[in-house]
C-alpha cells in the first residue's frame, strides 16, 4: 500500500510537471504566433532563443528540486561550452532536446517539420531561427551558414528517438556534412535515460516506470575540422565512439 501511494505522488507529480511545461510553451507561442508576421522578426531571434533557454533552464530547475527526473552532467562543469560548434547527440528520451536546449550556448536545433503543428513548440522555433530538418541540400545550406556565423547547432543525427531494444539507430550523415561545409568541430554529447522516459514508440503521457526517474548527459570526445577527413568517416567516428560509450555504460547513472 505504501508504495502505491509514493507511486501515486509520483505520477501526479510527473503530470503537474508537464502541465506547467505546456502552460509556460502555450504562452509563449501565443506570442510568437501575433510575432510572426512581422517583417523584421529575425532581429527577435536571439532574444526568443534566451527565453526559450530560461524556460527550459527553468523547468530543469524545476525536476531537480522536486527530484522527480534526477539529471547528471559529466564534463560540464567549470567548461565554457564554445559556439559555432555543431552538437551531436543520440536520443534515448523525449526530455534530451530540451535539456541540451537550456544548457548549450546559443543554439539552435534541426526539428522536425511535424513539430510545427504542435502549438506548443513550432512558432517559437520558427521564431528562434530554427532549422527544419530534412534531406534537401537547401537545408544543410541554411544550417551551415548558421554554425559559420558563430551559432551552436543541436542535431539528433539518428532522426528519432533511439529504438528499443537497439543501442543506436543508424546516424544520418547531415551532421557531418553541416560541420564540413561551415568547417565548424563537432562536439559529442552521450544521453543515457531510465527506461520508459519517453522512449520511442511512448508519448509523453505514460507516466514512466520507474519513477523518480534519471537522465545523464556526458560531455564527450570532439572532432575538430579536417578538411583531409570526408563525410563518410565523420559520420562513422561519431557513430563508433557513441556505441562504445554506451555499450561500456553500467546500467544507472
Amino acid at each position: 500500500m505504501k508504495r502505491r501511494l509514493q507511486r501515486g505522488g509520483w505520477v501526479a507529480l510527473y503530470y503537474l510537471s508537464w502541465l506547467l511545461f505546456g502552460a509556460v510553451g502555450l504562452a509563449l507561442n501565443a506570442v510568437c504566433v501575433l510575432l510572426l508576421p512581422w517583417p523584421r522578426r529575425a532581429a527577435l531571434a536571439p532574444a526568443v532563443r534566451a527565453t526559450i533557454r530560461r524556460l527550459f533552464d527553468g523547468w530543469l530547475r524545476w525536476l531537480h528540486a522536486t527530484g522527480l527526473i534526477r539529471v547528471s552532467w559529466h564534463g560540464f562543469d567549470g567548461v565554457t561550452l564554445p559556439q559555432g560548434v555543431v552538437y551531436v547527440a543520440n536520443h534515448p528520451s523525449l526530455t534530451d532536446a530540451t535539456f541540451l536546449l537550456g544548457r548549450l550556448p546559443a543554439a539552435i536545433c534541426l526539428f522536425k517539420p511535424a513539430l510545427m503543428r504542435n502549438p506548443a513548440l513550432g512558432p517559437a522555433a520558427l521564431m528562434a531561427g530554427y532549422v527544419p530538418a530534412g534531406s534537401g541540400l537547401g537545408i544543410v545550406r541554411a544550417a551551415s551558414a548558421q554554425v559559420a556565423r558563430g551559432r551552436s547547432l543541436l542535431v539528433f543525427p539518428e532522426g528519432t528517438r533511439t529504438s528499443p531494444g537497439q543501442v543506436l539507430n543508424p546516424l544520418r550523415a547531415g551532421f557531418a556534412l553541416i560541420a564540413v561545409r561551415a568547417r565548424a568541430p563537432v562536439q559529442l554529447v552521450v544521453v543515457r535515460a531510465s527506461p520508459g522516459l519517453g522512449a520511442r514508440g511512448r508519448g509523453w503521457w505514460p507516466a514512466p516506470t520507474p519513477l523518480p526517474a534519471w537522465v545523464t548527459l556526458t560531455l564527450d570526445r570532439q572532432w575538430t575540422y579536417d578538411p583531409g577527413r570526408t563525410v563518410a568517416e565523420l559520420t562513422a567516428q561519431v557513430d563508433r565512439r557513441i556505441r562504445e560509450v554506451l555499450t561500456a555504460a553500467n546500467d544507472r547513472p
